[in-house]
């Protein structure tokens, strides 16, 4: 045989082999013929003009979760926090995306660092913990807006963590730890305000009937008495029925001999009286009697002698 026929077939068979692509369902080939732009291809087997006349770039069309760096942020309200996120996106066009940029995943990546830092910035700290899934929304617009001229399509943004300082995570856990006492005084004060109305409602229903009164006291004697180590005093009824009148002439009596002692006159020392030796002599009414009596019996005489 020729040597040149096998230098044919082994070039042909080379030129084959290097025209032919195997493209998956997921991907797409973006063909540049002479440097220019094809039609895309696949997927699927495609066929590549051999030595060099085409080429062709491979583009996955699958969603890829990208994960953006801590970005140092200070917040609106001065606070220096780290926040870090992921970022889920597809490419929609390849062509455009091979065409209007270098390298679209590090494009879309330093898009969303700078995007985050701007949008957090923008943000308190309060916000920016309690409602992370309006600024999810935020972030997904912007870059959205941003990396639709490439033929990208963002899908989801969402925020994973944002680190705090030491200083700054001691603080929010006093300000919680003071909102939680300011909760359980307010709840307490409830708790008090209802439990006085129902003691009001229950005291004017037992005040119509004075009864219920002692029973709910032996109740509540029961109750103690279940204790075997406590000590259980039974004070006397305030309302004793029948007794309470003779308790109260009992009273009276008592009161009425009082105010007897209370009006006599002090007694008198028997010593004054029988003029002890040392006791302070007071003159006696019977004396005075038997001196008149005397002086009336001498002017008698004194007369009849006279006479």
């Amino acid at each position: 045989m020729d040597p040149l026929f096998f230098i044919l077939a082994g070039a042909g068979a080379l030129a084959l082999a290097t025209s032919l692509r195997i493209l998956k369902e997921y991907e797409r080939a973006v063909v540049f013929r002479l440097g220019r732009a094809r039609p895309t291809r696949g997927p699927g087997l495609i066929f590549l003009v051999p030595f060099g006349v085409e080429r062709m770039e491979r583009v996955s069309l699958r969603i890829i979760a990208m994960d953006i760096p801590p970005q140092d942020v200070i917040t609106r309200d001065n606070v220096s926090v780290k926040v870090n996120a992921v970022l889920y996106f597809r490419v929609a066009n390849p062509r455009r995306a091979i065409l209007e940029i270098e390298d679209f995943l590090f494009a879309t990546s330093q898009l969303a660092q700078t995007t985050l830092r701007s949008v957090i910035g923008q943000a308190e700290l309060d916000e920016v913990l309690a409602e992370r899934e309006k600024f999810n929304q935020i972030l997904r617009d912007i870059i959205d807006q941003g990396t639709d001229a490439w033929g990208i399509d963002v899908t989801g943004v969402e925020v994973k963590d944002v680190d705090l300082p030491n200083e700054m995570k001691r603080a929010i856990a006093r300000q919680a730890e003071a909102e939680r006492e300011r909760r359980a005084k307010v709840i307490n004060a409830q708790g008090e305000l209802q439990a006085a109305a129902n003691l009001r409602d229950a005291a004017r229903q037992l005040s119509e009937y004075p009864a219920s009164l002692q029973l709910r006291f032996l109740q509540t004697a029961t109750e103690i008495a279940a204790e075997n180590n406590s000590t259980t005093l039974f004070p006397l009824p305030v309302e004793l029925g029948p007794m309470a009148g003779l308790f109260k002439g009992f009273a009276t009596a008592a009161d009425d001999a009082a105010a007897a002692d209370d009006a006599a006159p002090p007694p008198v020392d028997e010593r004054v009286l029988e003029g002890s030796e040392g006791a302070p002599q007071l003159p006696r009414a019977g004396a005075d009697v038997s001196e008149a009596e005397g002086e009336a019996e001498a002017v008698t005489r004194e007369r009849d002698a006279a006479v």
